[in-house]
């Protein structure tokens, strides 16, 4: 997971309209996978920081928890219907979000393609 968040990084940052869409967006979020977390700390719309988990230290403004083949559809080309959003995984019951929900709101469309960065688009062309 902690590579892949890594990678996701590294396309944010080489990502300029999405670095427009977060430009606003200085929070840190929690992920949590199968109970992994990890703590996302944005700056500015760049992942500044990633940290493992469990820190009661660590505050956190809004949280997305869910498991690793939920995140795993999610991250598909053509995700399934229902894994194809965050709010999907929720309505399905296959993720929940927690805190401050206004934040999320406020940023949703940056943190929904921040989430879909690790989805490998090469070839999605032909399976549509």
């Amino acid at each position: 997971m902690r590579a892949t968040l890594a990678r996701m990084q590294t396309r944010l940052h080489d990502t300029p309209h999405l670095l427009r869409l977060g430009r606003l967006f200085s929070e840190t979020v929690l992920l949590e996978v199968d109970g992994a977390e990890f703590y996302l700390t944005f700056r500015d719309g760049r992942l500044e920081g990633i940290a493992e988990g469990p820190s009661r230290k660590t505050p956190w403004r809004f949280a997305f928890r869910t498991d690793a083949d939920a995140l795993a559809q999610f991250w598909q080309p053509i995700p399934k219907p229902g894994f194809h959003d965050l709010f999907g995984l929720v309505k399905i019951g296959r993720g929940r979000i927690d805190g401050d929900i206004l934040a999320l709101v406020k940023n949703l469309r940056f943190f929904k393609e921040f989430m879909a960065l690790a989805r490998d688009t090469t070839g999605a062309e032909e399976l549509a």
